[in-house]
C-alpha cells in the first residue's frame, strides 16, 4: 500500500513539474515580447518627441519673426511669416488673434497657450510612452508569473524526492511520516498551480 501511495505521489509530482515547466517556459516568452513591445514603444515615443520638439521650435520661431515684424509696422513681412506657419500652429495662432491679444489684457499671452495649441508629435509621443508602459507593466506581471512556476516546480521536486526517499527507510513510521509530508507538498503544489494564471 505504501509503495503504491509512492507511486502515485511519484507520478502527480511529475506532471505537476511537466505542467509548471511549461507554464514559465510560456510565460517567459511572453515577459521577453513585452519587454521587447515596451523599447519599440518608447523607442518611436523618443523619436515622435524629438520631431515633437522640433515642430515646436519652428512654431516659436516663425511666431517670433511673425512678433518683430508686426510690431515694427512691416505688414508684408509679418504676411510672409503667418503664411509660413504650419496648419497645426494656424488654427491656435487664429484663435489668439480672436481674443484680440494686443488690446485686451484678459487674452492669453501667446498661442501657445490657448487650448488649440497642439503638436501631433507630442501627442502620439504621449500615447506611445503610456503603451510601453503597459507593455512594462505586463513583462513584470509575466516574470512574476514565471517565478511563481518555477517556485511550484521546486515543491513538486520535493515531493519525488520525499516519496522516492519513503521506501528507504525500514522503519514503517517514519515510511509512513515522510509520505504524509509528500502529500502535503503535493497538495500545497496543485493548490498553487490552481491559483496562477494559465497561458
Amino acid at each position: 500500500m505504501l509503495e503504491l501511495i509512492a507511486t502515485i505521489l511519484l507520478s502527480l509530482a511529475t506532471l505537476g513539474i511537466a505542467w509548471s515547466g511549461y507554464q514559465a517556459a510560456r510565460w517567459n516568452g511572453r515577459q521577453a515580447q513585452e519587454y521587447a513591445q515596451a523599447n519599440a514603444s518608447r523607442s518611436l515615443a523618443n523619436r515622435s518627441d524629438t520631431d515633437g520638439d522640433q515642430e515646436r521650435t519652428q512654431d516659436l520661431l516663425e511666431f517670433n519673426q511673425w512678433l518683430q515684424f508686426r510690431t515694427a509696422n512691416e505688414q508684408s513681412l509679418a504676411d510672409a511669416y503667418e503664411q509660413r506657419f504650419r496648419p497645426g500652429f494656424r488654427s491656435a495662432f487664429e484663435a489668439w488673434l480672436a481674443q484680440d491679444p494686443l488690446s485686451n489684457p484678459a487674452a492669453a499671452r501667446s498661442p501657445f497657450q490657448v487650448p488649440e495649441y497642439r503638436v501631433a508629435a507630442l501627442e502620439k509621443s504621449d500615447r506611445l510612452e503610456r503603451e510601453a508602459a503597459e507593455h512594462f507593466d505586463d513583462a513584470r506581471e509575466a516574470t512574476e508569473n514565471t517565478d511563481k512556476y518555477v517556485l511550484t516546480s521546486v515543491f513538486f521536486a520535493s515531493v519525488l524526492f520525499f516519496a522516492g526517499i519513503s521506501m528507504r527507510f525500514l522503519w514503517q513510521r517514519m515510511r509512513v511520516a515522510v509520505l504524509v509530508l509528500a502529500t502535503f507538498t503535493l497538495i500545497y503544489g496543485v493548490v498553487q498551480i490552481a491559483t496562477l494564471p494559465i497561458l
